[in-house]
């Protein structure tokens, strides 16, 4: 037999599922877009702030130029392409006839692992399904490939929300329905992945906006945050690094010559504890500019000097 407790717990759990899920799901639309070699796509998109703005992935629109969205009570609009970024796999588009009233974002930055978050897509053709999960992890890199373009989506957000087909795109929110991440891939069973809304997500989405492209700095690493040794931290007065946990083949980061199980203290002379603070580094100003890096590599301080070049493809 349950227990009351028990009851009353599962019982609070449930209002705040339910209640995101009633704020958010007439403002997540199902989108289709056809790109011009007669290829399509599906996905979610999120109504945000702005003209008719709805706020989805990158891999979703592909080269897709337009499309239609389709929201939760059976309206829908045509959509143009606003503008792709890749590198943090978002893209904008605008609703032509009208959409909903837009959500409201929040920031990533004040999530904690373990907090619960709500999932609201499109999985699988299945027009506003929600699920609801944790935060699993905070920090993440995802490799991604686009032919023969490899790059590295930073600082993701990993949940263990189930996400399926359709669910990229579609929103991740806190228990006060504010939208914290944009989800983005299945990474596996039990393993979902979101980009986040912070800082600098606000800023590619008004360059896309105003510029249709982000010009964007690319280094080739794919990390993830770490703490330092206690010795090291002793020494720095720091308690992270970000760990390499891998480095894409030819990128201006193999090429400097960082390696996997290098751990990174400073980049642009400035400290470095998570992937944001690498981003922030990595948009047009630093095109072709040298970027001194350093790193603690089996016990010795390493500096190297990458130069990023300009993410294209």
């Amino acid at each position: 037999m349950t227990r009351p407790d028990t009851d009353a717990a599962l019982d609070a759990y449930s209002q705040v599922v339910t209640a995101v899920a009633a704020d958010l799901t007439p403002h997540v639309a199902a989108l289709q877009v056809t790109g011009p070699d007669g290829r399509s796509g599906a996905g979610s998109a999120v109504v945000v702030p702005g003209d008719g703005l709805l706020l989805t992935n990158a891999h979703v629109v592909g080269r897709a130029r337009a499309g239609r969205a389709v929201f939760g009570d059976g309206s829908e609009t045509p959509v143009e392409v606003v503008g792709t970024d890749p590198l943090s796999d978002l893209a904008v588009v605008r609703a032509t006839a009208g959409a909903p009233e837009p959500v409201v974002l929040g920031d990533a930055a004040r999530l904690r692992v373990g907090q619960l978050v709500v999932a609201v897509g499109n999985p699988l053709g299945l027009a506003g399904s929600v699920t609801a999960g944790v935060v699993s992890g905070l920090g993440r890199s995802l490799p991604t490939r686009d032919g023969r373009t490899a790059r590295v989506v930073e600082d993701v957000i990993q949940t263990d929300a189930a996400l399926n087909p359709g669910n990229s795109g579609g929103a991740l929110a806190d228990s006060a329905s504010r939208v914290v991440g944009i989800n983005t891939a299945v990474a596996g069973w039990g393993l979902g992945l979101a980009v986040p809304v912070n800082d600098t997500t606000r800023r590619i989405i008004d360059t896309l906006v105003r510029d249709g492209r982000v010009r964007r700095a690319y280094l080739g690493l794919v990390s993830s945050p770490a703490p330092l040794p206690a010795e090291l931290a002793a020494r720095t007065g720091r308690r992270r690094g970000l760990r390499v946990v891998d480095v894409v083949a030819g990128s201006p980061a193999d090429r400097a010559g960082l390696r996997p199980g290098d751990l990174v203290l400073e980049a642009g002379r400035a400290p470095v504890a998570e992937a944001q603070s690498l981003q922030r580094l990595l948009f047009a100003e630093a095109v072709g500019q040298p970027l001194p890096v350093t790193v603690y590599r089996r016990g010795a301080m390493v500096d190297v000097i990458a130069v990023p070049t300009e993410l294209t493809g």
